[in-house]
């Protein structure tokens, strides 16, 4: 690939000498202007205004044009003797990790060459070091005559740099905000989660340019005289309609084109109910506080009060009922062992039955 700038990477005190190579290409279908009643090419002249002449590509140059309309020239050697240290250097400021980047700044991308055999090492050295800390580099560039800010991550065994817009070059959202409040009910989100997971993921290598396609077959069938491919019959896009039964019709054909139809109710009833199920999974570590704490641990308490109340209750009975049995049979061995004149008998022994003899 054909370089675009020469320069190098400013490390701290490491330079790395670099080209840099687009990184992406356009592959649309290019038109060209023409005259519609005969086919003839539209071109444009670079004439100037002063001499009402036509001027070739060597005779242009830069200018800057005042408020009253007056123009100050601008040269290629003005602009090389700027005091920038980014004039051919991509000077690194900083590293911060890749999330804090807003993609909202991304600009054109670029990969980063070595410039020669010994540019090898150092620039093996900042691509090693930038996988390592898992952070990308910002850096501040010049290009095309103007100061660009840049992200330098690692792309496979190459270094990539996107160019970033500044941050004063971001507009923010109040354009873009809904021009009403408006009210988003659980059962339409229970619906766009149920339509997210239907879809599912993709692999982005197996995407393409459909409308390309369709522009190329256009072309090919008008060369060859034949009549253009007919539009899809469809409903018209952008017309506004019931949001809900546009959720349902969607979950709907997604699960078709994926061979999962079911019946219309069963499907939605599936998709609503798995939905809900999944945002109160989540929803169910947040909702642990100190009050869901407290009051089991006050049910703890009251069960283990409960528990042993019971214990203690059933003590009680239980020595009751012991006491009881065992005052009753000492009642009933006192009583068998008594005679009538309530005295214990004589016990019988040896020398007893020999006196009574």
């Amino acid at each position: 690939m054909r370089s675009i700038w020469n320069g190098a990477i400013s490390f701290g005190l490491v330079s790395i000498p670099i080209k840099l190579v687009n990184a992406t290409e356009s592959r649309s279908v290019s038109f060209r202007q023409i005259h519609t009643e005969d086919g003839g090419r539209i071109r444009y002249r670079k004439v100037c205004e002063l001499e009402d002449r036509e001027v070739s590509t060597e005779e242009i140059g830069k200018g800057y044009e005042e408020a009253d309309g007056s123009i100050i020239p601008i040269t290629e050697d003005d602009l090389a003797q700027l005091p920038l240290p980014t004039a051919k250097t991509i000077d690194i400021v900083a590293f911060v990790p890749a999330g804090r980047i807003d993609p909202l700044q991304m600009d054109a991308a670029y990969y980063l060459s070595p410039n020669g055999v010994p540019a090898a090492k150092p620039y093996a050295l900042l691509r090693e070091a930038l996988k390592r800390s898992e952070r990308v580099a910002i850096a501040k560039f010049a290009l095309r005559g103007r100061e660009r800010l840049g992200m330098l991550r690692v792309v496979e065994d190459a270094i990539a740099m996107h160019g970033l817009l500044w941050p004063d070059e971001i507009r923010p959202t109040d354009a873009a905000d809904p021009p009403t409040d408006v009210t988003v009910r659980e059962q339409e989100l229970d619906l766009a989660d149920a339509l997210m997971d239907t879809l599912g993921e993709v692999d982005i290598e197996e995407l393409h340019d459909d409308y390309r396609e369709a522009v190329e077959e256009l072309i090919a069938a008008k060369a060859a005289g034949q009549a253009p491919p007919a539009l899809p019959a469809g409903e018209p896009r952008g017309k506004v309609i019931d949001l809900m039964a546009a959720l349902e019709k969607s979950v709907q054909a997604a699960k078709e084109s994926r061979g999962e139809a079911e019946e219309g109710e069963e499907a939605q009833a599936e998709a609503v109910g798995s939905s809900s199920a999944r945002r109160a999974a989540r929803a169910e570590p947040k909702q642990v506080s100190g009050k869901k704490s407290t009051q089991t641990g006050a049910a703890k308490k009251t069960t283990e009060k409960k528990t042993a109340a019971k214990s203690s209750q059933s003590s009680k009975s239980t020595a009751k009922k012991t006491a009881s049995k065992t005052a009753s049979k000492s009642t009933s061995k006192t009583a068998s062992g008594k005679n009538a004149a309530g005295k214990p008998p004589a016990k019988k022994t040896a020398s007893g039955r020999k006196r009574a003899s």
